[in-house]
């Protein structure tokens, strides 16, 4: 094969790199180095072309150390079996372009995953070389995700984590029997034995009592893994039960969301198309109201309409339009685990009205005031001059308050 020169290389294996969401940088913190001194930093920021909660656009090198791969994984774009074209970038390259680029401030940190190549060992002996040049050689302090490879040998894991910010083994799909069936060559219980062990050893690095020495950081942003949305079969609420399981066993930080797109020369047990981009958004709105409203996966469950959460309208507006006997909530009187049930109220709101109650009898307006949006809000809460009245029947409420038309999520690629 001819000499790729460095620009096609990138272009390559930047787009080989998109169909891993699994990256952010939220929840870092901030690296020392040598004599207070060195580059890159994650104040403040996160990484990866991805919206952060706050609506920012951060930004990072993302990229594969290279697409050729040994394994047949039929989702997959860079499979061995695959005829797209090939890239392979040397840790030099690496290096060389993640210190370039964050110097000419196009980004904020690297995530670096890669195809398998002659073994797992040797391709996580390459991504660790990579995070160890930047941090031990440049004194890099920016943010670093590194991909793990499960059946690579833990000492290489324990190394990859104590150069990392965050570290992702991809579950892939949200069956164990689909992933044996179209990955062949990966391994479910494999996979999860390198996410325990990574949670182990996160655990392990948390400061301790006062009087003794603090361990060495071990990927103080945790780790994170992917979901295939729409390729196994797999209804939403299977999803988000695997994800909710995935939080507790793996102390995950976050589980992403992929919605399947279909690949050329696929193979037949695939779907013809891909899911609609509206399905993974409320899939993560889902996920957000188990990570932060209290929300269980078999509440978000029972929700659902044979499985599948309700593309028209949100899950916690779903959820609430099917348990009316809850509602209204008094905004005056409400524990706050209700008051964070109430459609159209984020934590913020929740916690001002928490907040300001302390002090005053809550108004209508005084909660429009704390709150993006009152007309979701309206018929479910009870304030000093207000009832919801005759707003109770949820076939009404659902046609007042569905979009006219559920738009589509944005694509980032």
């Amino acid at each position: 094969m001819a000499q790729l020169d460095l620009r096609r290389k990138l272009s390559i294996l930047a787009d080989a790199a998109k169909y891993d969401a699994s990256c952010a940088s939220s929840g870092t913190s901030k690296r020392n180095s040598v004599g207070g001194k060195g580059i890159g930093s994650t104040e403040g920021m996160g990484i990866c072309h991805a919206y952060t909660p706050d609506g920012r656009c951060v930004s990072l090198l993302k990229i594969l150390l290279t697409n050729f791969c040994i394994y047949d994984c039929a989702y997959c774009i860079n499979r061995v079996s695959s005829n797209v074209p090939r890239a392979r970038f040397s840790v030099d390259e690496v290096v060389e372009l993640t210190l370039n680029f964050y110097k000419r401030n196009y980004i904020e940190g690297l995530f670096l995953s890669s195809g398998i190549i002659r073994s797992g060992d040797y391709t996580m002996e390459q991504l660790v070389e990579v995070a160890r040049r930047l941090r031990v050689d440049h004194n890099f302090r920016g943010y670093i995700h590194l991909k793990l490879i499960p059946e690579a040998d833990p000492l290489l894991v324990e190394q990859a984590g104590l150069y990392a910010d965050r570290l992702s083994a991809n579950i892939e799909l949200p069956r164990d029997e689909a992933l044996h069936r179209l990955a062949p060559q990966k391994d479910a219980a494999v996979i999860k034995k390198a996410m325990a062990d990574v949670r182990l050893k996160v655990e392990a690095a948390k400061p301790q009592k006062k009087d003794r020495a603090r361990p060495p950081k071990f990927a103080p942003a945790g780790q994170s893994t992917q979901l295939i949305v729409g390729a196994d079969g797999a209804p939403d609420a299977e999803i988000l039960a695997r994800s909710s399981s995935l939080y507790g066993g793996y102390g995950l930080r976050r589980v992403y969301y992929s919605a399947f797109s279909p690949i050329p020369d696929a193979s037949a047990t695939l779907p013809l198309s891909k899911p609609p981009l509206m399905r993974e958004h409320r899939l993560y709105q889902a996920d957000w109201l188990m990570r932060f409203y209290g929300f269980s996966a078999p509440e978000i469950g029972a929700a659902t309409v044979g499985g599948m959460l309700d593309l028209a309208i949100d899950p916690k507006l779903a959820w609430a339009l099917g348990r009316r006997e809850q509602f209204p909530v008094d905004v005056n009187t409400g524990p706050r685990e209700m008051l964070l049930r109430v459609p159209g109220l984020g934590v913020k709101s929740v916690n001002r009205i928490l907040q300001v109650r302390r002090w005053k009898m809550l108004r209508l307006e005084d909660v429009a005031r704390l709150c993006r949006g009152i007309d979701k809000v309206r018929p479910f809460i009870v304030a000093l001059d207000w009832t919801p009245g005759g707003l109770t029947d949820a076939i009404d409420l659902r046609t007042r308050l569905a979009p006219a038309a559920a738009p589509e999520q944005l694509s980032l690629f």
